[in-house]
């Protein structure tokens, strides 16, 4: 059911209100709810990847894989939060004595206030409403309004009523979490530029994160957007590594290519390699392998024909021509596998060359010798990640593509494929304009927390009024910068 603007008004109000309320509960309290949340979405029965696979056309496996991923973030967030990652706690103490007197400083990262999270499609679980956003915001102890995915809406609402439960369970107030339906821009312009949220986090296309960062950026007070818009994710073939492997290669690229119907951010759309025999056989085994790839249901029928229209477009342009497509005919809200070729100078002219294709849809890119793909690389705009696909003597000789390449991306990649985004703190999920809206921050990982936090300083505050994460006596047990050492030791009164 959509909601209305006085509806909408009515749940942002709540959320301000819960926020004021949680923002003075403890550590322990926060990373409890996160927990309970984890143990709900667990315990969740058949109903739900049954759900999701009526509404998203996603395999029962690939729904199961993502149903425990979903688990993992919210457990591993918790854990970084009870560990004091998200704070960066650093603790400058006072010396009286120096002229002038160094006065006692404490620094941590305080939560920014209720955040709007919109969900991906083709994550309706890791994602969506239960996903990184939410967790991540929760965590950093913001309150979140969720704005329900058209794509799997019976799905995001069994996954908002175990986040419910938990909040309820773990006595926080209504307006922790909220999850509303609305469908037109209108109401999504409402709340981005509502003055009580603080904060939004995005995933989807390049066209709704930029309309969002638009309508934030012109509020009365600016507010961040953290839009994660895709890419195209070049591989780059280097010379040896394709003279000793190139079957190989394009057996593991066609593969990762195709993976869930190449309906992934993270999708390798792009190959660039210098024209020569190893890359003919490259095209002639990838050939072979797109051929057999059987066309499947695409997340629903608008995204197959965007996925038909996008690659056509492509396929149109001077100097593309049509290396492989799958032997199958693709029925209705199918994606059938499909790869073009063009020269390098056709890239370079050409913008349209490195548009995003949701689906597997692949563009390879003949260079005539090293340094036109260092031209490529340089026209190449922001990337999610970059591969390269090298020997170690290719790295040695490709010094300045490297530079180029490092450049492009928030994650780069060697002789792996970049469909696979694990959790962890070391994972950067993001990178340069346009694949996200914010080159500094990640939307996976532990660090995904600090996007919904700002940073604030304490002078000559008594040490019983500080938070916990900057007292003296270090209750949380947390690593801490004391006196420039990162130490977790209690600081003498």
């Amino acid at each position: 059911m959509n909601i209305t603007k006085e509806e909408l008004e009515a749940v942002l109000q709540k959320s301000l209100e819960a926020f004021i309320t949680i923002r003075k509960y403890t550590v322990q309290k926060r990373v409890a709810l996160m927990r309970a949340i984890a143990d709900e979405i667990e315990t969740l029965g058949s109903d739900l990847v049954e759900t999701a696979q009526k509404e998203s056309n996603l395999p029962e496996g690939r729904l199961t894989g993502e149903k425990a991923r979903t688990v993992s973030q919210w457990r591993s967030y918790a854990e970084a939060l009870e560990k004091g990652y998200s704070f960066d706690a650093s603790i400058d103490t006072a010396i009286p004595g120096r002229v002038p007197p160094k006065p006692d400083i404490r620094k941590t990262n305080v939560p920014l206030g209720p955040v709007a999270v919109f969900g991906a499609s083709n994550f309706p679980f890791a994602f969506s409403t239960a996903g990184g956003d939410t967790a991540s915001a929760i965590a950093a102890g913001c309150t979140v309004v969720v704005k329900a995915h058209p794509g799997h809406p019976e799905t995001s609402q069994i996954m908002a009523d175990a986040i419910t439960r938990a909040v309820q369970k773990s006595g926080f107030p209504e307006g922790t979490f909220s999850h509303v339906y609305f469908a037109t821009h209108e109401e999504a312009q409402f709340l981005v530029s509502h003055p009580i949220v603080k904060a939004v986090g995005f995933t989807g296309s390049f066209r709704g994160g930029m309309a969002l960062a638009e309508i934030a950026s012109k509020r009365e007070v600016p507010i961040p957007v953290f839009a994660e818009m895709g890419s195209v994710n070049p591989v780059f073939i280097l010379e040896e590594k394709l003279n000793t492997s190139a079957p190989e290669l394009a057996r593991q690229y066609a593969a990762s290519l195709t993976l869930g119907v190449g309906q992934f951010c993270t999708n390798p759309g792009l190959v660039i390699a210098v024209d020569s025999e190893p890359l003919g056989q490259f095209t002639d085994a990838l050939q072979e392998e797109i051929v057999k790839v059987a066309p499947s249901n695409m997340l629903n029928e608008m995204i197959a024909d965007s996925y038909v229209s996008a690659s056509q477009k492509v396929m149109s342009q001077s100097g593309v021509d049509v290396l492989a497509v799958a032997a199958t005919e693709a029925e209705e809200g199918q994606g059938s596998a499909m790869v073009a070729i063009a020269a390098g100078e056709n890239f370079l002219k050409n913008d349209t060359l490195q548009q995003e294709v949701f689906g597997p849809f692949a563009l390879i890119i003949k260079c005539q010798d090293a340094d036109e793909m260092i031209s490529v690389a340089g026209k190449i705009h922001g990337q999610l990640t970059a591969t390269l696909l090298a020997t170690n003597e290719d790295l040695a000789k490709n010094e300045e593509l490297l530079e180029v390449v490092r450049d492009k991306c928030g994650r780069i990649l060697l002789n792996n494929f970049p469909t696979g985004v694990e959790v962890c703190k070391s994972m950067h999920h993001g990178g340069p304009f346009p694949s996200s809206s914010n080159v500094q921050f990640t939307s996976v990982g532990p660090d995904s927390i600090k996007r919904f936090v700002r940073p604030l300083s304490f002078q000559n505050w008594p040490d019983e009024l500080l938070p916990e994460e900057l007292q003296n006596a270090n209750p949380l047990g947390i690593y801490r910068t004391v006196d420039n050492e990162i130490t977790k030791k209690t600081i003498d009164n």
